[in-house]
């Protein structure tokens, strides 16, 4: 497994990251919205996870915004 300062090596956008946190519940959710909290690596409330800031991501954000908050770190 890498060291988390090695994932970041290879990321684009001037090597910006997003920090992700779950800060609702997924229950009574609909089931693509709780895949896609489990692609992101939440499951749990207060659960965080740093992301590589790309378009992928943001797209993933963009259908669970009510259940996560988003900060970018460099």
């Amino acid at each position: 497994m890498k060291s988390p300062n090695e994932q970041f090596e290879n990321w684009t956008r001037d090597n910006m990251a997003l920090k992700v946190t779950q800060i609702r519940s997924a229950i009574g959710t609909k089931p693509k919205q709780r895949g896609t909290l489990r692609a992101l690596g939440l499951g749990k409330i207060g659960k965080t996870h740093i992301l590589p800031d790309k378009p992928e991501i943001r797209g993933m954000i963009n259908t669970v915004p009510h259940l996560i908050e988003v900060e970018e770190v460099s």
